[in-house]
């Protein structure tokens, strides 16, 4: 298989930087660097209204920023709850800051980008239980925020697909908040080995040893591993059937491809409205690599026009 030009660009031009892998830094400089490269790679065409606010997280305050798209904003917004990428360990609020801009304006809904705790200082389940207090948060508070109520999705990318996951199964199992809609962006889905795991584990940007190093600073023991909270593949049966209906975007290239693929015909055998859909010839974060990536930028589109869809189907209550 060719490589896309521009893959074939940015793959070499990983290789090619001096800087060691992330699990072979300091902590610090590893959420520094991805910082860094997060701002370079990817930037936002039009800017929303920012709002940062503090919330209560599961152990203190966390940090959150309400993004609101330029129009009238006369009417309640849809929103998206979004949960950033990063392994768990890494990344932030402003690595995510340009994707949850154009979410935004081109989903003309409001977003809610959440700092959940980092392990390894916060191990499972504290970023779990973090998200899930954010989203609860927004449904309580929906009204001050000028939020329907009614269309509250969660949505994330790699970790933060999986913990967008642990959301929605939580939001079934306490019976609050009300979730809408769930969009997966990569997510990781549980730790089995799968085909694509062995087959792009190595030389497509994500690397086994940094998915290792992640699930290390990550869970607290092995038995974690089988936890539905950590592994939504595992999440039973009888709850699966009430989670609310899904986008799940993979990437070809991507260890993780074939994990996002899986959970998405686990929600459709169980009756749940999915789409699924495999990017052809990306990488895992391409969503972040707006300016290098072209692919990126209509994959975004692409998302936000399938929560436009979706959150104009969603009867008033």
């Amino acid at each position: 298989m060719a490589l896309k030009p521009e893959v074939k660009a940015l793959l070499e031009a990983f290789a090619n930087n001096p800087v060691p892998p992330l699990e072979q830094l300091p902590l610090a400089e590893a959420r520094k660097g991805f910082e860094q490269s997060a701002k370079l790679m990817s930037r936002a065409e039009k800017l929303a209204k920012t709002e940062d606010r503090k919330i209560k997280g599961f152990n203190g305050e966390i940090d959150i920023r309400v993004y609101t798209p330029k129009g009238p904003g006369e009417s309640q917004f849809p929103a998206i709850v979004y949960y950033h990428g990063g392994g768990w360990v890494i990344g932030n609020i402003e690595t995510h800051d340009a994707l949850c801009h154009t979410l935004a304006n081109e989903a003309e809904c409001k977003v809610v980008s959440v700092n959940y705790s980092l392990a390894p200082e916060s191990k499972f389940p504290v970023a779990v239980e973090d998200s899930y207090l954010a989203a609860k948060w927004v449904f309580e508070n929906a009204d001050e925020l000028n939020i329907d109520k009614n269309f509250i999705a969660v949505a994330g990318d790699s970790a933060g697909g999986n913990l967008a996951a642990a959301v929605s199964y939580l939001a079934v199992e306490r019976q609050t908040p009300s979730i809408a809609y769930q969009m997966l962006f990569y997510p990781s889905t549980g730790f089995e080995y799968t085909p694509s795991y062995e087959k792009y584990g190595e030389g497509y940007h994500l690397t086994k040893s940094t998915m290792n190093w992640f699930r290390e600073q990550y869970l607290n023991t092995p038995a974690d591993t089988l936890n539905p909270l950590a592994a939504p593949m595992l999440i039973p049966d009888d709850i699966t059937a009430k989670l609310p209906p899904a986008l799940i975007m993979t990437a070809e290239l991507d260890p993780l491809c074939d994990g996002g693929e899986h959970f998405a015909n686990k929600l459709k055998n169980a009756g749940v409205e999915t789409e699924y859909v495999c990017v052809p010839g990306m990488l895992h974060g391409f969503l972040g690599m707006t300016e290098y990536l072209p692919d990126g930028k209509k994959a975004i589109k692409d998302a936000a026009a399938a929560f436009k869809k979706q959150s104009s189907l969603k009867p008033v209550e």
